[in-house]
């Protein structure tokens, strides 16, 4: 099985007691650690854990937009992490762990460098990760949350995909591991990690839903609440008959009427996201009048 290196510089919240041994939160097994700089753990040597955990525990969210996020004012658009989110302030007794991952760029061949810019990325994590906690205390979440930072070494990270994905950056924000209770529940359990919907068709130039469409969306709904951690995303479509504002327009209008179809059946709104997406992906020729109907359309997915 193949495994993902994960290196030294992980810090974590809660300090181990002096002489005891530390705990990996996505590492089976334990390892022995030493302590460094104040608040700075890292691993006597490098720690594999499998591609199966990564697939399983892994978000490419960038941690580094975390301090701005917690800025704004109402819901940030958090992006991959926006089921989490949804999750989190409608169970606010979940327990989680949260591991923010990062790289030095392998093109750096003096140790000295490495080792200082390793040091920067681990502090600079950890600045981001407690802008989340306190985010989250301001906001009156009593979920427990664990946070630990760690690098990893991002040749074995990109596998042979690495020569694809190289970059001038020094410090790369690698994204997050997560993962619920202390069993390891994943965030985004990797069988259902999204599960698609029949697209609503709408008639052209109309954002009325059909009669004949309502069962999909009581189908979405049943699934909803029987998956309480999980969020929906609905991409409103149109054909490109008319202007880009039009089409984007009437797009958004047919996704905010399927919203409120879900929200009228109990679905709380903050598990629903909405993006309007125009005459973006076409499904039939716009020039042929049967086909460019099935432009017209909202797409569902829940993650």
């Amino acid at each position: 099985m193949a495994t993902v290196l994960l290196a030294g510089g992980v810090w974590a919240q809660n300090k181990p007691a002096s002489g005891k041994k530390g705990v990996s939160p996505y590492i089976s097994g334990k390892q022995k650690i030493r302590e460094g700089e104040p608040d700075v753990y890292t691993f006597d040597r490098f720690t594999p854990f499998s591609t199966k955990d990564l697939k399983r525990y892994y978000c490419p969210f960038d941690y580094g937009r975390i301090p701005e996020l917690t800025q704004q004012k109402g819901s940030p658009d958090w992006g991959e992490m926006q089921p989490v989110m949804n999750y989190l302030e409608s169970s606010a007794r979940a327990t989680m762990t949260v591991c923010a991952l990062y790289a030095v760029n392998p093109e750096i061949d003096d140790p000295a460098r490495h080792k200082e810019l390793a040091n920067q990325a681990a502090h600079e994590a950890k600045r981001c990760l407690d802008a989340f906690d306190a985010w989250k205390v301001k906001r009156e979440w009593r979920n427990k949350i664990q946070y630990y930072v760690a690098e990893i070494d991002y040749r074995y990270f990109k596998g042979a995909g690495y020569y694809n994905a190289k970059t001038d950056d020094e410090i790369i924000h690698v994204g997050l591991m997560m993962y619920f209770g202390s069993k390891k529940k994943p965030v985004f359990d990797p069988d259902t990690n999204t599960r698609t919907f029949s697209d609503i068709k709408f008639f052209p130039n109309d954002a009325t839903i059909v009669e004949s469409w309502l069962p999909v969306i009581d189908e979405v709904v049943e699934y909803l609440e029987a998956n309480e951690r999980r969020g929906v995303l609905l991409s409103g479509y149109s054909d490109n008959h008319g202007t880009e504002a039009y089409c984007i327009g009437l797009s958004r209008q047919r996704a905010m009427e399927v919203k409120k179809a879900l929200v009228a059946r109990g679905i709380q709104e903050n598990r629903i996201e909405v993006e309007a997406l125009g005459d973006a992906d076409p499904l039939g020729d716009n020039s042929d009048k049967e086909a460019y109907a099935l432009n017209n359309r909202v797409s569902i997915k829940v993650q």
